[in-house]
């Protein structure tokens, strides 16, 4: 690493030069490429839920693509992603040895549809789960905060998935699926 070491000298601007070179070969030839924009099978999509997922949704897929827009109605929609069941859970993990909970483990399962009104479906029925273990202290006031922060974390999870599930979305009419 002599190249390392000249830099660190800060002899020359063969060895600078070199160097950036080097990180600029690493990066390309590693695959590395930005997410950009999303590209999405249909020019409109409606996602009728008011609650915070439908909310960060609508906001989510708004900013991951300038071709399609998020419209109000289903009416004016050539896809409509449906949230058909939406799931906070939290299940006893662990238990110390005077039989008080100890760890918890907090269940977020969102299940979604993508169709357009005329009956092609672009996303089946599909399911997501997330899960996150949370250690318990009755002793301690802020557990309730961090466990509210990890659910709103594991909704905007929730949110980049099903974006890059459209962006790989194909639309596949009933005919099709027979």
């Amino acid at each position: 690493m002599w190249w390392f070491e000249m830099l660190r000298r800060g002899e020359g601007e063969g060895g600078r030069a070199l160097f950036i070179l080097a990180v600029c070969a690493a990066l390309a030839g590693c695959g590395f490429q930005l997410r950009g924009q999303q590209t999405f099978p249909f020019e409109t999509i409606n996602v009728p839920s008011t609650s915070a997922l439908g909310i960060e949704l609508q906001r989510g897929i708004a900013a991951s693509t300038e071709h399609t827009k998020v419209v109000p109605t289903a009416a004016e929609a050539d896809a409509v992603l449906s949230i058909l069941s939406e799931q906070q859970e939290k299940v006893i993990l662990s238990l110390n040895t005077q039989g008080r909970v100890r760890e918890y483990q907090l269940r977020y399962r969102v299940v979604f549809r993508v169709a357009s009104p005329k009956g092609v479906e672009f996303v089946p029925p599909t399911a997501i789960l997330l899960t996150r273990d949370i250690t318990f202290n009755d002793q301690v006031l802020a557990k309730e905060t961090e466990e509210a922060q990890l659910f709103r974390e594991m909704r905007s999870d929730v949110v980049h998935q099903i974006v890059r599930r459209l962006g790989t979305a194909k639309p596949v009419t009933p005919e099709d699926a027979q």
